[in-house]
């Protein structure tokens, strides 16, 4: 099977071992506490599931302005977007500390990981226009993706996490999100050597089913990834259940038995176009695709 990106194997950063995690969940109840926002928690998410293997954590200033400008971090490993855990107010938080960050997306802001405190640093607004104008190709805060983070904060808390669950995604979503480690796991029991993602935020119609089958055969892969988002979208999306069960009706009925595997992940879709499309490619490679698919507009909005 294919590697995952910039490793040997796997980092997800959920921390797996039931007892740890209860004494961690313990620890974190008298740990200083930060609110996440909907993106960042995500991140977490993504950190704890395996896909944005071999990243540790949440990026410093140096990181972010470096991949915002290379698409590399300052070790040069290649990343496509600036990954952060942005706060309004960071100042109670100094480095050398644990801090419990919590879920947005739950009700009474469950803590959904604990974050090393590496470096508390203040994002300039020269640096934020750098990495919003590379990351989105605009600095249009008509741009879902540019409003979100210019309305993130400025305190860029750095730092290694440990992942306690996966918000609500398994809940919600419990025949569909899958870690990157369980889709790796269950493409080595079907036997699969070669597979192509396809990324989808919306239904999928006919043209989507003929790029995937043009796909597999073009490619002779032994199987189709359909990976769908499953966290927040932007208004006028369809919402993810209908999405769902559309595209299930839809193998069903238009792919041959066993060709298909339909998943989803927990992110926030950023609408940066380019950039996402690699970031996409990147987290598929981590859950064993050897191909993908990229759209007309991949990751795009409007005219943007």
């Amino acid at each position: 099977m294919i590697k995952p990106h910039g490793s040997d194997a796997l980092k997800p950063l959920y921390v797996s071992d039931e007892v740890q995690r209860k004494q961690l969940v313990q620890e974190a109840e008298h740990l200083p506490s930060v609110l996440l926002n909907s993106a960042a928690s995500c991140n977490v998410v993504m950190l704890g599931a395996g896909y944005f293997t071999p990243l540790t954590g949440f990026m410093n200033i140096q990181d972010s302005i470096s991949v915002a400008n290379s698409m590399h971090m300052c070790d040069r490993l290649f990343w496509p977007v600036p990954i952060m855990n942005l706060v309004h107010d960071g100042s109670s938080i100094e480095p050398g500390m644990r801090i419990a960050l919590k879920d947005p997306n739950m009700d009474g802001s469950p803590v959904i990981a604990i974050q090393e405190v590496e470096a508390v640093e203040e994002l300039g607004e020269d640096q934020m226009a750098t990495i919003v104008e590379k990351t989105y190709r605009t600095t249009d805060q008509e741009h879902p993706g540019v409003a979100t983070i210019m309305a993130s904060g400025r305190t860029v808390i750095s730092g290694s996490i440990q992942v306690l669950n996966y918000s609500y995604f398994q809940d919600e979503f419990p025949e569909t999100f899958r870690t990157a480690v369980e889709i790796r796991d269950e493409i080595a029991e079907r036997g699969w050597r070669t597979v192509v993602g396809f990324q989808t935020r919306n239904p999928m119609h006919r043209a989507h089913e003929e790029l995937c089958k043009m796909a597999q055969q073009a490619t002779g892969a032994d199987g189709i990834l359909v990976h769908m988002l499953l966290g927040k979208l932007k208004p006028g999306d369809i919402p993810a259940p209908v999405r769902d069960a559309a595209i299930r009706k839809m193998v069903e009925l238009y792919f041959p038995p066993n060709s298909v595997m339909i998943t989803g992940y927990g992110f926030d879709m950023l609408y940066a176009g380019p950039r996402e499309a690699v970031l996409h490619a990147v987290f598929r490679q981590n859950c064993g695709c050897t191909h993908f698919i990229i759209g007309r507009d991949h990751a795009g909005v409007g005219d943007y």
